[in-house]
C-alpha cells in the first residue's frame, strides 16, 4: 500500500463501515487512476470532498426507520449522558451507583432498552433521595462535597424536582421503546467523552458569587451537540433530532425553572441559545425545494 492510498483510506473512514465495504475499493481506485504519478498527499479539495461526502452519507444512514422511535432514544442517550454527568464528579463517594448509572447508560447506547430501563430506575430512586435527604438502599452521608471536578455539592444547583424530572424522561423514554417493540438503534462511543465534559464545571460564565454557575463547558458540548442536530436535520431533512433535541431541551428548562427567582441575563441567553437550536432543528427538515428550471 502507498503512502496515497493510506492517506486516501483514512479518510475513508468517515464513510459508514458498510459503505466502505461495498464501494471503498472501488473509490480508492478510482482516485488513484486520477492522482499524478508523484503524487503522495491528497489535494485539499479531495480531503474535503470525501470527509464531507462521509457525513452526508453518515446523516443518511441515520435517517432510516422510525422518525419518531429513533428520535426518542437519541433524546434518552443525551439525558442519560447528563444524568451519568452529574454523579460522575462524587464517584468517590458514590461509587457502586455511577457505576450503576454508567451501566444504564450502555444499556442505553446498546438499544436494550428493557435493562436500561430497570437500572435507570434504581439509579434514579437513589439520586432523588439523595437530593432530597432521604435515606434509601444504603446510608449516604448528605451534602456530598464537592471534588477536582466541580466546586458544587452534589444536586446542589436543583432539588428532588429537577432531579426526578430527568429521570423520568428517560424513563418514560424507554417505556416508549419497549412499548414500540425490538431493540433499539446501536449508539455511537461517542457519547462516552460527552460526560466528563458535561460533568467539568470548567470556567464558570458567570461573576463570582452567583447562585447559579453556568459551566462553560457543559455550554460548549450543549452547543456543539445541538449544533450537529441542526446540520443534520438540514442534510437529511428528517425531525428525529428536533424531537431528540425537544426531549433534551425540556430537562435543560427544568434546571433553569428551579432557579428562576434568580435568572439573569446571562441565564436568557443561554436558555434562548438552546431554543434557537431545537426550533431550527424543527424547521428545517420542512424548508422548501428547490426546482430546475429548464
Amino acid at each position: 500500500m502507498t503512502a496515497l492510498e493510506r492517506r486516501y483510506r483514512m479518510l475513508l473512514i468517515a464513510y459508514p463501515r458498510t459503505y466502505r465495504a461495498a464501494h471503498g475499493d472501488e473509490l480508492i481506485d478510482v482516485l488513484l487512476a486520477s492522482a499524478r504519478p508523484t503524487q503522495s498527499v491528497p489535494a485539499v479539495r479531495e480531503a474535503l470532498g470525501l470527509v464531507l461526502g462521509g457525513v452526508r452519507s453518515r446523516i443518511a444512514h441515520l435517517a432510516t426507520g422510525s422518525a419518531w422511535v429513533d428520535g426518542v432514544h437519541l433524546g434518552v442517550t443525551a439525558v442519560s449522558a447528563a444524568n451519568l454527568a452529574a454523579l460522575l464528579p462524587y464517584a468517590g463517594v458514590l461509587p457502586w451507583w455511577t457505576l450503576l448509572s454508567a451501566l444504564a447508560m450502555f444499556a442505553v447506547l446498546r438499544g436494550r432498552p428493557r435493562t436500561a430501563f430497570a437500572l435507570t430506575a434504581l439509579t434514579g430512586a437513589k439520586a432523588v433521595a439523595v437530593a432530597g435527604g432521604w435515606a434509601l438502599f444504603d446510608l449516604t452521608l448528605i451534602p456530598v462535597a464537592p471534588t477536582f471536578m466541580t466546586g458544587d455539592f452534589l444536586f446542589q444547583r436543583g432539588g428532588p424536582f429537577t432531579v426526578a424530572l430527568g429521570y423520568a424522561i428517560v424513563l418514560l423514554g424507554l417505556l416508549a421503546l419497549v412499548w414500540r417493540g425490538g431493540p433499539a438503534r446501536v449508539r455511537s462511543w461517542w457519547w462516552w467523552p460527552v460526560v466528563p465534559a458535561i460533568a467539568w464545571a470548567g470556567p464558570a460564565w458567570m461573576p463570582d458569587g452567583a447562585p447559579y454557575a453556568l459551566s462553560l463547558s457543559r455550554m460548549a458540548v450543549e452547543v456543539a451537540v445541538l449544533g450537529l442536530a441542526v446540520m443534520a436535520a438540514w442534510l437529511a431533512r428528517d425531525p428525529r433530532w428536533a424531537l431528540a433535541s425537544g426531549i433534551y431541551l425540556l430537562v435543560a428548562l427544568g434546571e433553569l425553572g428551579s432557579h428562576a427567582d434568580a435568572l439573569t441575563r446571562q441565564y436568557v441567553a443561554y436558555w434562548g441559545v438552546l431554543v434557537l437550536l431545537t426550533l431550527a432543528a424543527a424547521i428545517v427538515p420542512y424548508r422548501p425545494r428547490r426546482h430546475c428550471l429548464d
